[in-house]
């Protein structure tokens, strides 16, 4: 009894303060009830992140990963996209001038080209006009012996080959001069006056031969 006397006596001279007079029933340290929201966050973030991974996983797998745009990719898409137009319209821009240059000179060619197969046209017309096999006489109305032979071998070296050199037997007309029967010998006519030398052709519907070449001096 002594001895929890003394205690008490020496709990008692110190001034007393809140650990002298804790509160009734057990203490310790301890965590209050958390909230609804604060319980679930961990539930949401993981089902957030396994929605995330799903869905990159999917685009990968599809090829869709390379239609998705991101927004500090768009300025350099822009950029790319209009470099791209300009290159393009560049390329047409040559394409049209190479293309009309092309065909520029395919209408020069082509131009070309027709010119001379219309000259050779026009030749070969010219030349089936005239009939180097028709009948031609060739009369001698000069005192000269021999000058209508002489004219029919000029004839025959020009590539005539039905000549016949002959002296007149009626009038004779004033000067040089082709006749022929028909419109069809009138190149031909015209040709042979050249060859001779004779500047006169006109149509005789009388005459012995489809060409007759009458010599005069």
């Amino acid at each position: 009894m002594g001895r929890k006397r003394n205690e008490r006596a020496g709990y008692d001279s110190y001034t007393r303060d809140e650990f002298d007079n804790p509160p009734a029933g057990p203490m310790g340290v301890h965590r209050g009830t958390r909230s609804l929201a604060a319980r679930t966050m961990p539930y949401f973030v993981v089902l957030l992140v396994a929605v995330l991974l799903g869905f990159l996983a999917w685009a990968l797998l599809s090829g869709a990963a390379s239609s998705i745009r991101l927004p500090w990719a768009s300025s350099s898409s822009t950029a790319a996209s209009s470099t791209t137009s300009k290159s393009e319209s560049s390329s047409a821009s040559d394409t049209s001038s190479s293309s009309s240059s092309a065909t520029s000179t395919g209408s020069a060619s082509s131009s070309a080209s027709t010119s001379p197969s219309t000259s050779t046209s026009s030749s070969s017309t010219s030349s089936e006009a005239v009939n180097k096999a028709t009948s031609i006489r060739v009369i001698n109305g000069t005192s000269v012996s021999g000058y209508a032979a002489k004219q029919k071998t000029v004839l025959n070296n020009a590539g005539y080959t039905n000549v016949v050199a002959a002296n007149p037997t009626g009038s004779v007309p004033s000067s040089s001069v082709v006749w022929y029967q028909n419109e069809t010998d009138k190149s031909t006519a015209e040709a042979v006056a050249s060859s001779l030398g004779i500047s006169t052709v006109s149509q005789m519907t009388s005459i012995s031969a489809p060409i007759v070449a009458v010599l005069l001096e």
